[in-house]
């Protein structure tokens, strides 16, 4: 669905904005302290009233760390999202585990995949080269040395292979800004790579495009791998590094497709167990992984009709987790009760002067943060 308009506000805004408590339906596409503390506020807000609308909350992609705390943040929506199979048992768990009606997770599918299904036969064609794809990431892995061990295996596969194109999918172009910027970007380090053969080249763009024309998907734990998997791409899923929880390659253990650079050497082109697809959410194109968000749905508004909806009551209060909770509150602009808190008049000198003081160390930490440390840490290291 595409919005019919945008409005950037704080939390305390839309806890006020009689129109969206008319809505049928609320979703809360945030992180766990804004769902928490939104639900806190909306409480407050929506105490006593005979209707009110449903919210909706979960994760975007794949979940592989910090479970339990995101899930408990986001106790108290009437439904929490689940991605797959797999997760829903593991949110259920949780749920369960601490008295939290696990009745609110429904499960669902991984929403950004539906690319094109893979062509084994375009190579025997004539169509194209047979292609492997690297899909590099921001920080997995981070270290100067583990990355150039990445590029030196590329480089040494395209060399063994001269019958194949092997392709290095950087996410941004040199000194383009980014959410995630990299200390040691690919495309400087590979000037350090002796004798890279011409059929080893750096690639930018859309991902689903260039993986249009793969032909075998490597990559150390980028959500690409679930992209490739999902078209019947063979993908490789690097071991080189280790398995572990920092890399997250670690979540697709069980999926057959672990392998290191010396197999994809020797000819490896793992494909996917498709048990182990369907269980985390990789599902066929013709699949509608949101039939049981609808019924649910259906179901939660004639509850209301009929008999209205419980009051809400998140997972943290004041009396289990004040500590915790009261920190999330003040972030949003909120008391401990879910009220808002006092701001100074709009107009006053001091108020402005404050917002401005706000903006400029916010606009000096980016500069700190996303510039400056990553070529400290580089001359550190080169």
């Amino acid at each position: 669905m595409r919005p019919d308009g945008m409005t950037e506000a704080p939390l305390v805004d839309y806890l006020a904005d009689a129109e969206l408590a008319e809505t049928d339906v609320l979703i809360l596409a945030t992180t766990g302290g804004v769902a928490q503390s939104a639900m806190h506020g909306f409480a407050r807000r929506w105490a006593g009233r005979e209707r009110r609308p449903i919210l909706v909350t979960g994760y975007v992609g794949v979940v592989y760390e910090k479970m339990t705390d995101g899930l408990l943040l986001r106790a108290g929506a009437d439904v929490v999202l689940a991605n797959s199979a797999f997760d829903a048992d593991r949110f259920r768990t949780v749920y369960d585990g601490v008295g939290v009606p696990s009745s609110s997770i429904v499960e669902t599918g991984l929403p950004f995949l539906h690319g094109r299904t893979y062509d084994a036969d375009a190579v025997a064609r004539g169509e194209r080269r047979y292609t492997v794809c690297f899909a590099a990431q921001p920080s997995s892995p981070q270290s100067k040395g583990e990355r150039l061990h990445i590029l030196e295996r590329a480089a040494r596969h395209a060399r063994l292979h001269p019958e194949r194109d092997v392709l290095v999918k950087l996410r941004s172009l040199p000194g383009e800004h980014t959410t995630h910027l990299e200390d040691f970007p690919y495309q400087l380090l590979l000037s350090k790579v002796e004798g890279v053969p011409a059929n080893l080249r750096l690639v930018y763009g859309n991902m689903g495009e260039v993986l249009d024309g793969t032909d075998l998907s490597v990559t150390v734990s980028s959500t690409a791998a679930l992209e490739s998997m999902q078209r019947g791409i063979p993908t490789a899923i690097l071991t080189d590094l280790g398995v572990r929880e920092a890399l997250g390659n670690h979540y697709f253990v069980s999926s057959g497709c672990l392998a290191s650079w010396d197999e994809l050497d020797a000819g490896a082109a793992p494909v996917a167990d498709p048990a182990w697809l369907r269980a985390n959410g990789v599902l066929p194109n013709d699949a509608d992984p949101f039939v049981a968000l609808r019924e649910r749905l259906d179901e939660l508004v004639a509850e209301r009709d009929a008999n209205g909806l419980p009051e809400l009551r998140p997972y943290y209060s004041m009396s289990r987790a004040g500590g915790y909770l009261s920190g999330l509150l003040r972030r949003q602009g909120l008391e401990e009760d879910g009220g808002p808190r006092p701001r100074s008049p709009e107009g006053s000198g001091r108020s402005a002067v404050r917002r401005f003081a706000r903006r400029s160390m916010r606009s000096a930490y980016r500069v700190a943060a996303n510039r400056l440390a990553p070529v400290i840490r580089r001359w550190g290291q080169l």
